[in-house]
């Protein structure tokens, strides 16, 4: 198992993950990712989830990987 960080940034803000969730591997940290998004957007607000992404960082704060939040919203129609 490995501890991993999900930060979430867009062009105006920076939300920072300081307790980070351990996973056993890169399948389980996409789709714990995937929940975040899906937490955040059903979130009652007017903001505009298009421009964001989840940055999965290691405990060294190495980025592992990123997920954009179009990725889980899909495409505009």
């Amino acid at each position: 198992m490995a501890k991993v960080y999900f930060h979430c940034s867009s062009s105006r803000e920076v939300r920072i993950d300081r307790s980070g969730v351990a996973v056993s591997d890169l399948a389980e940290a996409r789709d714990y990712a995937a929940c975040i998004v899906q937490a955040l957007i059903r979130q009652r607000n007017a903001e505009d989830w298009r421009d964001w992404v989840v940055h999965v960082s290691d405990d060294l704060d190495e980025e592992i990987f990123v997920m954009p939040f179009a990725f889980v919203l899909g495409k505009p129609h």
